[in-house]
């Protein structure tokens, strides 16, 4: 005899990725989306940062992102622009 492992009508549903992050100017602590971060990736450390509007005071936050932030954010699915200079 034969083993199948037949999976009809199993759904997979994933929870939505959040990111913890926090605010310089208001202090607030919170928790966003992939759709509220955008990640830019340049061809230095100076130039690879992530921002966001805070959700408590209305600030634009940038920040710094090294290797590890960067491949967080980019597997959480936040939208990534990458940066380039011209020669």
């Amino acid at each position: 005899m034969r083993e199948m492992s037949v999976m009809h009508g199993l759904v997979a549903t994933m929870a939505p990725v959040l990111f913890k992050a926090a605010c310089p100017d208001c202090r607030s602590r919170f928790e966003l989306s992939a759709s509220a971060l955008r990640l830019a990736i340049g061809a230095s450390r100076r130039t690879t940062f992530y921002s966001f509007t805070c959700p408590e005071c209305g600030s634009s936050v940038r920040k710094p992102a090294g290797e590890r932030i960067v491949e967080l954010l980019t597997g959480g699915g936040v939208r990534t622009l990458r940066l380039h200079t011209t020669v």
